[in-house]
């Protein structure tokens, strides 16, 4: 059984993390299963892609209990280097808007992989946990990079030196969730509206969020560059034209995403 399940709904990919007899926790199968699942995304039709977890949990971190040994060799940072860096990186790296879903547990990486959405959608229900420090690790997964941007230096240093819960509810007044809903149902239909709307839309979606994940390291210079450059290939999609003659015409758009 592969540990990342892919389906197709129209033109929204939904990933979900499926091993949920330990709350979606990380092994190395599934770690193997997100990279191929990943690829077979970014091959796909699909204009937008939903991240959630099967069962209670979106993800419980690393599964602790995995036999693999791959935490192990060369030290505790070459799993991430291996495998964890390059399925964070290709997620950021998608030419397709991604929404993600957090439906229980999102802790340790789990939690990094949750707010590598563009938008985070969170259930009542769920919560947020920097694991690490409870068993002598450093936070990691890019949470020391996410984290203050998103709720500011001193929260993400609270959250990571003090390893406590953080409910859904909390998170959304800190800035780190976008939609919040009453339990998981009103999750799971509200975020795959908001991935159908984003699949609907146009190609400049896909050159948005590249903008905005380089604004971070860029200088106000190199950000000004960026945008014409993004201007340029967004004035020459079809998707452009169709918006001037939707707007033209007093009608709503027809997106292709090309």
């Amino acid at each position: 059984m592969s540990r990342m399940r892919l389906d197709f709904e129209g033109n929204v990919a939904v990933l979900k993390f499926n091993h949920p007899e330990v709350m979606n926790a990380i092994g190395a199968q599934m770690l193997d299963d997100f990279a191929d699942a990943l690829l077979e995304v970014q091959a796909s039709p699909a204009r937008a892609v939903l991240l959630t977890g099967e069962g209670r949990g979106f993800c419980a971190g690393a599964n602790l209990q995995d036999d693999s040994g791959r935490q192990r060799k060369g030290g505790a940072g070459y799993g991430l280097r291996s495998t964890y860096h390059p399925l964070l990186l290709s997620l950021r790296d998608m030419d397709k808007p991604l929404v993600t879903a957090v439906n229980g547990a999102a802790a340790g990486v789990g939690m990094s992989f949750a707010l590598m959405g563009d938008l985070v959608c969170a259930s009542k229900h769920a919560f947020f946990l920097q694991a690490f420090s409870r068993i002598g690790l450093v936070p990691d997964g890019g949470s020391t990079y996410l984290i203050p941007r998103l709720a500011g230096w001193g929260r993400a240093v609270e959250l990571s030196l003090l390893a406590e819960r953080l409910s859904a509810e909390k998170a959304e007044s800190w800035g780190l969730v976008n939609r919040l809903y009453d339990d998981n149902d009103a999750l799971m239909d509200g975020a795959m509206q908001l991935a159908q709307r984003l699949a609907n839309g146009p190609r400049s979606l896909a050159l948005t969020r590249k903008l905005y994940w380089s604004t971070w390291s860029n200088s106000l210079e190199q950000q000004l560059q960026m945008e014409s450059q993004m201007q340029d290939i967004a004035g020459a999609s079809r998707d452009f034209q169709e918006g001037v003659s939707a707007f033209l015409q007093k009608r709503d758009a027809q997106f292709k995403g090309d």
